[in-house]
């Protein structure tokens, strides 16, 4: 009886370590969060946890199959760790422990998936994977708002597609909004450009995922986008700079980067109101402010623990029915993901995810000034962008934002880290000695 499963186990195995498997289990991650509002207007939010689960189940397996590859010290970054266990204990002082602890487990299932993503794909295959499924998610948005507002002229409802593609938006595609289409195509352009310039695709089709999602960006109509590709933008041009100057003149230029970032975020702050309305923004603007009044308000009843982590707002639950009293409006976030945070895990939240975010965006700005490749580029230009969007919006809280901050936190800490320091000095410590004959035996 023992035979059958042995030999069932030795054929498992050797496809869960597979590098098809591993493939398309990130393929199929990222289409499952980039698409997730999509399944839940068609399917149901049941539905769509239902996929997450499963997809945890299998990379867990993905993992146990491949432990003689993964060491568990280096299996994600401390910072991660500690936010998804302070996120999980707040449940316990929640208004509503159930919908905090389904927020939770979102929380705490998409950073498993990052987890696996970081350790069973590299840099260029991942952000290979990734420009492929938003070159599809991208391509259906823009063919059904066709659709709806030139052939049909007809709005989408449950998908909250308006139609208004023949007045040149703003458009919603398949994210339910046009802030967040405009994010996922800032995500899609660092995406596709680090394709062209790797080479990993055709050139016509890396030129033709550009333009599809430039053209998706100027018709969402964002101002967030605007701002969000500025600055994505500018660290572009500043990363490029650093790639080109020799190793000892480095450290100096990327002191004189923050010195100029700090000039630049004193600047941008003094001239905020002739800013804002360059971009048409003051209505939003003044929304958000409002908003971030009420939320700062309530925060302060709780400042060190929070109400309990919910990811998506509740409308019903405490603290995010004393916002939309307040506001006298329903919102669905805190349209800023640092104060999200600070409402719903406190100070103590907020430091932890400053710290996720701000090591993660750190270590990968030093690895990509370092290495030679251009796909390492990535990770930092994904992290810029999706810190500066948290500004205007709570994206970096759930769904794909959370998945990649999750996932370039893990990628980061893979390359710089104080576990990286241990092994080298571990490496030194068992190295022999050299002898007065010479150097030691096997160097």
């Amino acid at each position: 009886m023992s035979a059958e499963p042995d030999a069932l186990g030795s054929r498992l195995l050797p496809l869960l370590s597979s590098a098809a498997l591993a493939r398309a289990f990130t393929l199929t991650v990222f289409a499952t969060a980039f698409g997730g509002f999509a399944i839940t207007a068609v399917a149901g939010a049941v539905t769509l946890a239902t996929i997450v689960a499963g997809l945890c189940a299998l990379g867990l397996a993905i993992l146990v199959a491949r432990r003689d590859e993964i060491e568990l010290v280096r299996l994600a970054p401390t910072t991660l760790v500690l936010l998804v266990v302070w996120a999980g204990i707040s449940a316990f002082w929640s208004a509503a422990p159930a919908t905090a602890l389904a927020g939770w487990a979102q929380l705490a299932g998409l950073a498993v998936l990052a987890v696996v993503i970081g350790h069973v794909r590299d840099a260029l295959q991942t952000v290979r994977a990734l420009g492929d499924v938003l070159r599809w998610l991208l391509g259906i948005s823009l063919a059904l708002e066709v659709l709806s507002g030139i052939l049909l002229d007809l709005p989408i409802p449950f998908l909250g597609i308006q139609g208004a593609i023949a007045e040149l938006g703003p458009v919603q595609g398949l994210f339910g909004t046009r802030n967040a289409l405009g994010f996922v195509t800032v995500i899609a352009l660092i995406t596709f450009l680090v394709e062209f310039r790797t080479q990993s695709v055709g050139s016509g089709v890396a030129i033709g995922s550009v333009v599809l999602g430039g053209v998706l960006a100027a018709l969402s109509g964002s101002p967030t986008v605007i701002v969000v590709a500025l600055v994505t933008a500018a660290a572009s041009l500043a990363l490029w700079g650093v790639r080109r100057v020799s190793p000892a003149r480095r450290r100096a230029v990327q002191v004189a980067l923050g010195v100029g970032v700090v000039v630049a975020i004193g600047v941008a702050s003094a001239a905020r109101a002739p800013l804002i309305a360059a971009l048409g923004a003051e209505n939003d603007l003044e929304t958000r402010t409002r908003v971030w009044t009420r939320v700062l308000d309530v925060a302060d009843i709780r400042p060190v623990q929070g109400f309990g982590f919910f990811g998506a707002w509740d409308p019903d639950a405490i603290p995010f029915a004393l916002v939309n009293l307040a506001d006298g409006t329903l919102n669905a976030s805190a349209l800023n993901a640092y104060l999200d945070v600070l409402l719903q895990l406190g100070w103590v939240g907020l430091l932890l995810f400053l710290a996720l975010g701000g090591l993660a965006l750190a270590r990968g700005w030093l690895v990509a000034g370092e290495r030679r490749s251009v796909v390492h580029a990535w990770a930092p230009l994904t992290l810029v962008a999706l810190l500066t969007v948290s500004l205007f919006e709570s994206f970096t809280l759930t769904g794909p934002g959370w998945l990649l901050l999750a996932l370039c936190a893990v990628r980061a800490g893979q390359s710089r880290s104080w576990r990286e320091r241990l092994d080298l000095r571990t490496t030194d410590a068992a190295r022999p000695a050299p002898t007065a004959d010479g150097p030691a035996s096997g160097e």
